[in-house]
């Protein structure tokens, strides 16, 4: 893991590279995400594929990236 700043994004809006605008779903994981994030649970199961994500919140509370290509990584620009 390395140490990297946070990007300057709000946490409830995923990298363009990791969640495209119009991947199938978006809305609906976004939703997902948000609703998470609010009852501070560490991730939510996506409704496309059905695994268990982790929120931007959750991630940025580790301190540094994993470099696993997460999709609400808060450190990916």
């Amino acid at each position: 893991m390395r140490e990297k700043p946070l990007a300057q994004r709000p946490l409830t809006l995923p990298s363009a590279t990791r969640a495209p605008i119009e991947a199938p779903g978006r809305a609906e994981m976004l939703a997902a995400h948000a609703a998470a994030m609010e009852r501070g649970e560490a991730g939510y199961i996506d409704p496309e594929s059905g695994l268990f994500v982790l929120t931007a919140r959750f991630l940025a509370d580790r301190g540094t990236c994993c470099e696993r290509g997460c999709r609400h990584c808060p450190y990916e620009l």
